[in-house]
């Protein structure tokens, strides 16, 4: 079968996976994306959930693509509840969880379906993920796979904090991970609804830490490869400079933790952690980003005025746990590490420092 430009495209193992891209207000993205798609995604269902637009998306769609099956949400349920929607309406062994300012390459389906039929514990995998407008860098959004270092400050092979990497290759294998990114995200759908999907109240922002951590707790595993690459524009819906994503990201991984963090969660870390957010917040001030500072400090009181309810689910989760996998889990400070001693890297970490299996 051929591609965009004559390409040969790889047949997809069967029809059982399900590609399906959540959009609010990205059709700009969809009308420069989706054709690739569609055109290296042979035999597999191709959907469009869309989160309440109201740009013109779903008649875009209608009348340019009218073989792609869409799902209009009532209202934006954000991407956590919007997915947990839109997947219930649809049958696959397999989802790909797909951000509309993606572009895929001929081959990229069946590859990570290769990778994931392998390996039958394996919940979800990634793709090598690289930046679309510098096209040999990572990019911010999962780029080699995804880590978390013991404060909750989440990093991947090939991006610490704001610093992305040249990729030279230095990545290509294919390896567990702690959590892989939602920009591009193949998973058994029986793992995704057997862990009830996506946090809900998370809405945008770490939801796919959440729900790799939660599928690791009960014996599964997350990984990456590089058999195939995807280039992601990044903050194609909020962008990275928004004040609002600051708050869903220092608010979030807040919760995260507290929910997941199986011994190492007490007051003792959380007042540590807040300490640190709160550097980060004096960071954002002294730089001229005082909207910035402002999202942290709401971020931090909306956590405490939901922390019952989250020790709560804390505490559910702990008696589903069967497997508290920390595997891969970081046991230094990434945030010490990146601005203190000043490693841009991940290749300069402290390996010693990452969990292994027991």
């Amino acid at each position: 079968m051929r591609g965009i430009e004559g390409s040969v495209v790889a047949p997809s193992l069967n029809m059982d996976t399900a590609i399906v891209i959540l959009n609010w207000n990205g059709k700009h993205w969809l009308e420069q994306f989706l054709p690739g798609v569609i055109a290296n995604s042979p035999g597999a269902q191709i959907i469009v959930a869309d989160n309440a637009s109201s740009d013109g998306s779903l008649n875009m769609l209608a009348s340019q693509f009218p073989t792609v099956r869409t799902i209009p949400l009532e209202k934006n349920f954000g991407f956590a509840g919007g997915y947990n929607e839109a997947l219930r309406q649809v049958k696959a062994d397999r989802y790909v969880l797909l951000n509309s300012d993606v572009e895929v390459q001929p081959g990229w389906l069946a590859a990570m379906e290769t990778y994931l039929e392998a390996h039958p514990r394996m919940a979800a995998c990634q793709p090598k993920v690289l930046c679309h407008a510098q096209r040999d860098r990572f990019e911010h959004a999962g780029a080699a796979g995804g880590y978390i270092d013991r404060n909750g400050y989440p990093f991947c092979r090939g991006r610490i904090f704001e610093v992305t990497e040249q990729d030279n290759g230095q990545y290509d294998d294919d390896r567990e991970v702690f959590w892989a990114t939602g920009a591009c995200l193949m998973i058994r759908s029986k793992a995704f609804h057997g862990a009830g999907g996506f946090d809900a109240d998370l809405f945008a922002h770490m939801e796919e830490i959440d729900l790799c951590w939660r599928l690791r707790r009960t014996g599964w595993s997350i990984g990456y490869t590089s058999s195939t690459t995807v280039h992601h524009v990044g903050g194609g819906t909020l962008g990275y400079g928004s004040p609002r994503k600051t708050y869903l990201n220092f608010r979030n991984s807040l919760i995260v933790l507290t929910k997941n963090l199986h011994n190492g969660w007490s007051f003792g870390w959380l007042i540590r952690r807040l300490i640190l957010d709160g550097f980060a917040a004096w960071k954002f001030i002294l730089e001229g980003h005082g909207a910035h500072a402002w999202e942290v400090a709401k971020a931090h009181w909306h956590f405490f005025v939901r922390l019952p309810r989250i020790l709560k689910m804390r505490k559910q989760l702990l008696a589903q746990e069967t497997s508290p996998d920390l595997t891969g889990m970081y046991q230094r400070s990434i945030a010490y590490d990146r601005f203190i001693i000043g490693w841009k890297r991940f290749s300069q970490l402290d390996k010693s420092a990452f969990r292994d299996k027991r």
